[in-house]
């Protein structure tokens, strides 16, 4: 359909989806905390600000509001992201 990402799984608070963006990633902060398993690619995640470098294979954490996105990423950049837990993350 064109999106960037597709849910592929959501029990009580956790979903689960695959993301692919093309070109640019147009995230804004997520009000839950997420994991990002980056299935293939590469490039940049900026997370706070400071960035880090990714290959397939790896994974990140991202506290729910704090502003992130993938930058400078390949072509055949698919990450899997699992969300969970209460709005504003667990404490």
């Amino acid at each position: 359909m064109g999106e960037p990402f597709v849910e592929a799984l959501r029990h009580g608070s956790m979903s689960v989806e695959l993301y692919a963006p093309k070109d640019i990633d147009i995230q804004t902060p997520h009000d839950q905390d997420e994991l990002y398993f980056i299935y293939s690619g590469s490039g940049e995640l900026v997370i706070a600000g400071e960035r880090h470098q990714f290959v397939g294979g790896m994974v990140f954490f991202v506290p729910a509001y704090v502003e992130h996105r993938f930058e400078n990423f390949s072509s055949d950049f698919v990450a899997w992201v699992v969300f969970w837990g209460q709005k504003g993350g667990e404490r």
